[in-house]
């Protein structure tokens, strides 16, 4: 079988239009989802006009749903960065900074990213299912003909529910892992209480619980707008219910692990760690 010039050039252009540009829609749709819904929650709440109860029901679902999963998941992560960090300090003869490392590395990295990624499987996933099962049904093109605005009823809540949600389960996070880092440490490596928690107060800075702060607004924003996204502009029936779902999950972990890594180089370039 042979391919003629016409041929490849036209399964190239096919290929840009289904990947990259469909891609660059895509990512351009949520940018502009994403800022329409800030500025509706801000001007929701200046008049008044927030859909309070709907927040509340989507802020308890995700509770329910991510925060069991969190903590276990805290757990054995925290561990494990207590056993490579005290491994590397003991080659090194700093023993006594193992406490300092893996304490920084969960408040600053480890508990943000374990959140947001356990809101993407689950909360996101549910928000998605939800808005693309009312979306085949026609739901979401019945509420816009009746005039309800879909962003202020649907997105708005979801939004402001995940961030807050996301905010919530990191200090949840970072508090499991410390603690599972600081037993673990002392009483599975034989490590000194006093040295862990001294060590760790010596590096770690304020800034560093801002950042996770910073990065957690910014998650749930990312989970919470992705997996409406996707719900609202489902197609194909029930199985494009599945395909937006798991698309949903994959792009918002990928956006995640992208934004992480730059929020994670901006802050070592604008707040160099000092030394003792």
């Amino acid at each position: 079988m042979t391919f003629t010039a016409t041929d490849i050039t036209g399964w190239g252009r096919g290929y840009l239009r289904r990947h990259p540009i469909a891609s660059l829609d895509t990512v351009g749709s949520q940018f502009v989802l994403g800022v329409r819904a800030v500025q509706y929650l801000i001007t929701d709440i200046v008049k008044g006009r927030f859909v309070f109860r709907e927040f509340v029901q989507q802020a308890a679902f995700m509770v329910k749903t991510s925060y069991v999963p969190t903590i276990a998941v805290a757990l054995p992560i925290s561990a494990t960065l207590s056993i490579q960090f005290g491994l590397i300090a003991g080659q090194v003869g700093a023993s006594s900074l193992a406490g300092a490392a893996s304490g920084l590395a969960v408040i600053r990295q480890a508990a943000p990213v374990v959140t947001a990624m356990l809101l993407a499987a689950a909360v996101g996933s549910a928000i998605c299912a939800d808005l693309g099962s009312r979306t085949i049904r026609e739901e979401i093109d019945a509420m816009t003909v009746m005039g309800v605005e879909v962003i202020h009823r649907l997105v708005v809540p979801r939004v402001a529910a995940g961030v807050v949600v996301a905010v919530g389960l990191t200090g949840l996070s970072a508090f499991v892992g410390f603690i599972a880092g600081y037993l673990f440490d002392v009483y599975v490596q034989g490590g000194t209480p006093g040295s862990f928690v001294a060590t760790f107060s010596s590096f770690a800075t304020i800034g560093d619980m801002y950042l996770a702060v910073v990065k957690a607004v910014v998650f749930g924003l990312i989970v919470t707008v992705v997996a409406c996204q996707k719900g609202l502009s489902t197609k194909g029936g029930p199985s494009g219910v599945a395909d937006s779902v798991n698309a949903a999950v994959v792009a918002s972990i990928v956006l995640l692990m992208v934004v992480n890594v730059g929020f994670t180089e901006i802050y070592t370039l604008l707040f160099p760690r000092e030394a003792l």
